[in-house]
């Protein structure tokens, strides 16, 4: 929880007493539950932290489109392709709803772009992974969006007011995707042995890669703690991550599926499912650009943005033509 967060980070944040007047006058509308807007004053800091935030999950968005664009064109019916289209399209959109809430703090969405095109900004080491068969568009809908659901609803409670508007729409969206993304997983399993096999590929290959999403413990980040603080984090990943599993566990059972975890048990004392350790040295190694696919998408990003160049000039030459006409 956010008090359980800042406690266990007290040495990483500032107390009241350190604040200057205009910080002491921020951190008490954040701890009334008052939305700061793009207008307020605040802390460098949080602005920066904030930039970091949505920039990064905006590119996570724009990335996470080309794993499933490899499937729109081999998508098993005209049904299937089309419910993949428009996934995909929504995604697109919560790239632009967040590129949007950003530069209300100020930044360029051109600068962030490049950011992300030169290899400096981090996205979501989940979209590093290949889309071997179709069943990885059951599982990336079922085990990703799920967890980015689990992530993503307590920031439309989060002391940001642009950010927190814009995810109330990406997590009514969120939702249709992973109930997509389980739809295909049951057609599957009710299907052939093969399509079930199928199945259960991509739930080993994807289900530890979807733990790793929430990040490592806030134990060991810097920026945990005041992020609570700030009210930009309600939870601990710990607890994000122990919410996926006792969701997603009854769904792969009701799937007859096995989840690939030897270690995992129910514990009735506690109500949760326990699990076994996460190879963090797998995350942090994606993380630094040496996954399955990073150099793939960075690629294919940059490829994007340098063929795209001639229509964004057309667009800004016809906007500076309309704005000369409606002078004259």
């Amino acid at each position: 929880m956010y008090a359980q967060l800042v406690e266990t980070g007290l040495n990483q944040v500032q107390s009241l007493a350190d604040m200057g007047e205009e910080e002491r006058a921020f951190q008490a509308r954040i701890d009334a539950g008052v939305k700061i807007e793009a207008k307020d004053w605040m802390p460098d800091a949080y602005r920066k932290t904030l930039i970091r935030q949505i920039s990064q999950h905006a590119h996570s968005e724009i990335v996470g489109q080309l794993p499933e664009g490899n499937w729109v064109t081999r998508a098993p019916t005209l049904k299937r392709k089309s419910i993949l289209l428009a996934k995909i399209q929504d995604e697109a959109g919560h790239g632009l709803y967040l590129y949007s809430a950003a530069e209300t703090l100020g930044v360029s969405r051109d600068d962030l772009i490049a950011a992300l095109n030169a290899g400096k900004a981090k996205y979501s080491s989940i979209f590093n992974y290949p889309t071997l068969s179709w069943a990885d568009m059951g599982a990336v809908g079922w085990l990703v969006d799920g967890s980015a659901i689990i992530n993503q609803i307590p920031l439309c409670r989060c002391s940001y007011g642009p950010y927190a508007r814009a995810m109330i729409r990406v997590c009514k969206e969120e939702s249709f995707h992973a109930r997509q993304g389980y739809d295909i997983m049951l057609s599957l399993c009710n299907g052939t042995p093969e399509q079930k096999a199928m199945a259960q590929d991509a739930l080993n290959r994807w289900w530890w890669p979807s733990l790793m999403m929430f990040g490592p413990s806030d134990a060991e980040s810097v920026n945990s703690a005041q992020s609570a603080q700030w009210r930009i984090k309600l939870f601990s990943n710990d607890e994000l991550r122990q919410r996926m599993v006792d969701q997603t566990v009854p769904q792969a059972e009701f799937l007859g599926l096995t989840v690939p975890d030897p270690d995992l048990k129910f514990n009735a004392a506690t109500g949760h499912y326990e699990f076994g350790a996460i190879d963090w040295s797998e995350f942090h190694n994606v993380l630094k650009g040496n996954g399955p696919c990073n150099k793939e998408r960075l690629k294919t990003r940059v490829k994007a943005w340098d063929d795209g160049a001639w229509f964004r000039e057309a667009l800004v030459a016809y906007a500076d033509k309309k704005a000369a006409r409606a002078a004259a």
